[in-house]
């Protein structure tokens, strides 16, 4: 079985946006940086923050324009 994470990252965005969260933790990659700060860009989403975490892979903390 496979997992798409570009899927899940946008899901985990819109459901958080949509139960009226304000931020939303998601597991970083290279390519999800990346797709954040182009949602940042675009003005989908309020502001973001990249967090380290002790597993290396890291957070990203994404607030929502709720």
């Amino acid at each position: 079985m496979f997992t798409d994470p570009i899927a899940d990252y946008l899901t985990r965005v819109r459901n958080a946006q949509m139960a009226g969260h304000k931020v939303v933790d998601i597991p970083a990659s290279n390519m999800k940086k990346a797709i954040t700060q182009i949602l940042h860009d675009k003005g989908y989403i309020l502001n973001f923050k990249f967090e380290e975490t002790d597993n290396n892979q890291g957070n990203i903390k994404v607030a929502s324009k709720v």
